[in-house]
């Protein structure tokens, strides 16, 4: 955006800002899927990106940080990795493939997942070696570079796990963080950091701060089941995001 921002545009970022925190500290993702849908209307492209990113490796480092007695190095490191090295090859591919389709297509992968989740409350751990968790890493960074959605099929795969929702968050955050530093550093390399853009940065830390500390008491609240059902709903309301822009196109 070229010029700061009026009275209004601020209040709905610092807002927007707020509830990604919450939604993070929640859930330990979803940071993006909050906060853009209001960003974009008050903010370019190029910072919503800037800002998304750069946010989210702060609240994806504290994340790793407040679950850090589960962190597990034999499945967070191939799985981070991996996506890490995926993520390049995400954002190359989105010149061969046509995005709507790909939004669309993911889209009702993630309902239908999640759908079936939440109809099953109770699913059986799946067993799982190194090549696996390899895969699911590049997949999800491949995802991650051409829709911005850096941690979903590695969020499905650690629900899979039977894991604790420590032991999931302790996993698929780290791999969240690591597409996300990949991200942040081409964004730096092509100027997308301005002074403007951190400017809106800084400002935004503190509700960005507030809300995640509030996100975090809420989930110490839940068990591992309510945990479970909380991440199918967000990756539902992930599916959802991606699929109604490209009905509406079509309307």
């Amino acid at each position: 955006m070229p010029g700061p921002l009026d009275l209004i545009s601020l209040s709905l970022f610092l807002a927007a800002s707020f509830a990604g925190g919450i939604a993070t500290g929640l859930a330990g993702f979803a940071f993006g899927l909050v906060v853009s849908g209001i960003w974009l209307h008050v903010l370019a492209p190029t910072q919503v990106a800037m800002l998304i990113i750069g946010y989210g490796v702060f609240v994806q480092a504290y994340g790793i940080w407040r679950v850090r007695r589960a962190f597990n190095w034999r499945y967070a490191v191939p799985l981070s990795l991996s996506s890490a090295a995926g993520a390049p090859a995400g954002v190359w591919l989105l010149h061969f493939l046509n995005p709507g389709y790909l939004r669309l297509g993911v889209g009702v992968l993630l309902i239908a997942y999640s759908v079936n989740g939440l109809a099953r409350p109770h699913l059986k751990a799946i067993p799982a070696n190194l090549p696996a968790e390899i895969g699911v890493g590049l997949l999800n960074g491949v995802l991650g570079g051409m829709t911005g959605l850096a941690g979903v099929f590695v969020t499905i795969w650690c629900g899979m796990r039977g894991w604790t929702k420590d032991e999931q968050r302790a996993v698929y955050q780290p791999v969240i963080l690591s597409t996300f530093m990949v991200g942040g550093i081409s964004l730096l390399y092509r100027g997308a950091m301005t002074a403007a853009t951190f400017k809106l940065y800084v400002m935004g830390a503190v509700p960005l701060i507030l809300g995640m500390l509030l996100g975090f008491k809420l989930y110490y609240l839940l068990n591992d089941l309510a945990f479970r059902k909380l991440i199918l709903v967000v990756l539902l309301l992930s599916g959802s995001t991606l699929i109604i822009p490209e009905v509406l196109a079509l309307l």
